[in-house]
């Protein structure tokens, strides 16, 4: 992980090591870090809980609609969470 991952926080250091994956850009999304323009038409997601600033949400957007899979207490774990939906 490099350190200018590291000063972002847990969300840009799982941006960076995704790139580092090869993923294409185009399948995840992560608030404030990673937010493909245009909208893909799905993708895996990690934002903050709508209604609920202080929880973390990961999920799948698919045909316009938001499903959440998870509800996380810590960013790192939402992290986390999306990390393994993405890499296994």
């Amino acid at each position: 992980m490099s350190s200018s991952a590291e000063a972002g926080g847990p969300r840009a250091a799982l941006a960076a090591a995704l790139r580092a994956a090869g993923l294409p850009p185009s399948v995840y999304w992560i608030e404030d870090t990673h937010q493909p323009a245009p909208l893909p038409p799905d993708f895996l997601y990690l934002r903050r809980a709508p209604g609920d600033a202080d929880r973390w949400e990961t999920g799948g957007y698919e045909r316009g609609r938001w499903t959440p899979y998870a509800s996380h207490a810590e960013e790192s774990e939402a992290c986390a969470h999306l990390r393994r939906l993405l890499l296994g």
